[in-house]
């Protein structure tokens, strides 16, 4: 039962209703109270509401109506975003209403890619705290801060926690990465039915490296660089332990920490804590889930396949392992398994003497001497590459081949460099540094048949590497998952032309169907909140002490088992339309490999019930005046 000195609410029932304590204008303000002109006459005189408003009583539909009206009016997605803000902050079961009912729409607005301005102008647009709060400055703080968001030990679900050191591929922001635990709590609440009030975003603020927001008179977080080490890893572990100590039974999300970190905090915390990493796991189940259902097209085991990741950072390797553990899960030898992979970084091929790779890249690492007697094609398939400069999406080929023009920047891809002929396109520098292994060599000599893109390097599966691969590979399964839509690696009408049909694709970005030859192709888009809202609702449902590997396999193979990929054309993943059912499904093969792995508080006994009733709907609860 949720305690406020405006209502009560059990929030862990569907048909609670609402106990209001609160009267007049306090009940408006409150958006959990608050239903303005729905509320009935009988209410309005009982709550001393008569008056406040127009005397018209309308309805949640009609409400719902009038507001997304009022969201079209705004022009960009900026003010779109804000309106939405504003809305959430007067009328919470309004705000989850009409996300509802435009999920697919407005899931741009809300979470990715608007949400990156939105942090960006965080501190200038600051109007209303929503959230926790954090400082590596004031430790002692932590407990108290926690606490006084409200809500008691058992009322609590799911954190979200981010320091912002990595935020949607623009970096380092500081403190407005609050937003992009809000944002991530708003899509667990409208996919899964999450209670809005057994969330809590917090921001963990330790600094900031961006010179920008530290010379900001406006800036609002910690004034000082961004601390790392010792101190940092002593007051995320206390910051850990204490959550953990208040909300026993809370879920612990990581969200875009930086990539030295990511890793690292999840394999610290992973078999201690309930802990999640959706930059991690999320995406490699989503990945997987999109792989198993293209695995079922081609009619070929995934035993058999040859799998190249390009960009081998945080995303790329967690899709990597999933993989890899799905294969060993399947009977194959964790060294087979691990053969099956060939991960590509800022400097080509990963290979056992680079000294640049970190300590969860190496084990992907091939041998010296296995890549020695590779046919290099720098210049063929290379050569080829540069022609695509122009258009500002192609590769450094500018008749240099392998070695290209400008491979140094991107971390967890490839580096960036002038197309051949091109001086204002910004290709992709393929060529990785004298002497790497290039993307056009590594498809020469292992002639893969899945290819995934995690580099944000756009063009980079150019159509002189996609029609060597559909050469010799009938059903060739391509995802270039790298986001927005300028940062990836292929676009999925050239990815159906080069391949005549054949390709199947996932995209990180929502791209519309492809028409060929009379068969339309609809575009799977490999988003996590295909993943993340049902994993969290399972793990809620069933009370998890931990997130095992097993359980984001399980969402992955539920995921995969949606849909009828036997139709000409057929999308390799639903739609984010259909978010609800999806995330009911997975949370159901969530909570059912939690009790198998022995890590259910609660095991469910009768799953499909008790995952109904667990899913919070915006909708306006009985109400009882007290």
């Amino acid at each position: 039962m949720l305690y406020h000195h405006d209502y009560e609410l059990d929030t862990t029932r569907r048909d609670a209703p609402i106990r209001i304590t609160a009267r007049g204008r306090a009940v408006l303000a409150n958006p959990m109270t608050n239903r303005a002109t729905a509320f009935t006459v009988q209410e309005r005189r009982y709550l001393g509401l008569v008056g406040l408003m127009p005397s018209g009583v309308t309805g949640l539909g009609n409400q719902v109506r009038r507001v997304y009206a009022q969201y079209q009016s705004a022009k960009t997605p900026f003010a779109k975003h804000n309106y939405l803000a504003n809305l959430r902050d007067r009328n919470e079961i309004l705000f989850y209403r009409l996300l509802a009912d435009h999920i697919e729409e407005m899931m741009p607005i809300i979470y990715t890619p608007t949400i990156g301005e939105v942090i960006e102008r965080f501190s200038l647009e600051y109007n209303r705290s929503r959230g926790v709060f954090l400082s590596i400055d004031r430790p002692e703080d932590v407990e108290q801060s926690l606490l006084d968001y409200g809500l008691a030990r058992d009322d609590v679900d799911l954190i979200v926690f981010t320091d912002s050191e990595g935020i949607l591929g623009i970096g380092d922001q500081g403190i407005g990465g609050i937003e992009i635990a809000i944002g991530k709590l708003s899509v667990y609440t409208a996919a899964a039915g999450l209670h809005p009030r057994r969330v809590i975003p917090v921001v963990i603020d330790v600094g900031t490296d961006n010179l920008g927001l530290l010379n900001s008179d406006l800036y609002l977080g910690e004034r000082h660089a961004r601390v790392r080490g010792e101190r940092y890893d002593a007051f995320l572990d206390h910051v850990v332990q204490t959550a953990s100590r208040l909300f026993p039974t809370a879920m612990l999300h990581w969200e875009d920490f930086g990539a030295d970190n990511a890793h690292r905090l999840l394999e610290k915390y992973r078999h201690t804590h309930c802990t999640f990493n959706d930059d991690i796991q999320g995406t490699a189940a989503v990945a997987l889930a999109a792989v198993l259902a293209g695995v079922n097209v081609t009619g070929m085991p995934l035993a058999d396949h040859r799998i190249v990741i390009y960009g081998g950072g945080t995303a790329g390797i967690g899709i990597a392992d999933l993989l890899r553990d799905t294969l060993i899960r399947e009977g194959v030898s964790p060294e087979a398994a691990q053969a099956q992979f060939y991960v590509m970084g800022s400097k080509g091929l990963f290979v056992d003497d680079m000294s640049s790779l970190r300590e969860f890249q190496v084990p992907y690492a091939r041998t010296r001497d296995e890549v020695a007697g590779w046919e290099r094609v720098s210049g063929g398939l290379v050569g080829m590459l540069g022609a695509n400069g122009a258009n500002g999406n192609g590769h450094a080929g500018n008749g240099n081949g392998a070695n290209g023009t400008g491979a140094n920047g991107i971390p967890n891809g490839v580096g960036v460099g002038a197309g051949a002929g091109a001086g204002a396109g910004a290709g992709n520098g393929n060529g990785t540094g004298r002497g790497g292994i290039t993307l056009a060599d590594v498809v020469h000599n292992v002639r893969p048949t899945i290819l995934i893109g995690t580099s944000t390097a756009g063009g980079a599966f150019t159509k002189a590497i996609v029609t060597e691969m559909a050469r010799y590979c009938e059903r060739p399964i391509i995802m270039p998952l790298s986001n927005p839509t300028s940062r990836a690696e292929a676009l999925p009408s050239d990815l159906v032309e080069w391949t005549e049909g054949r390709a199947l694709i996932a995209t990180g970005s929502p791209f519309e169907p492809v028409d060929h030859r009379e068969v339309r192709h609809v575009i799977a888009q490999a988003n996590n909140a295909l993943i993340f809202p049902g994993l969290g609702l399972g793990v809620a449902a069933c009370q998890a002490t931990r997130v095992t590997d097993g359980m984001i396999a399980a969402a992955a193979e539920a995921l995969a088992a949606l849909v009828n990929t036997y139709r000409p054309g057929a999308s390799l993943l639903p739609r984010i339309s259909e978010l609800r059912p999806v995330s009911a499904h997975v949370a159901l093969a969530v909570a059912a490999a939690a009790a198998e792995e022995g890590v259910a508080r609660r095991p469910l006994t009768d799953p499909v019930s008790d995952i109904y009733t667990r899913m919070w709907q915006p909708e306006y609860p009985p109400v009882e005046i007290i």
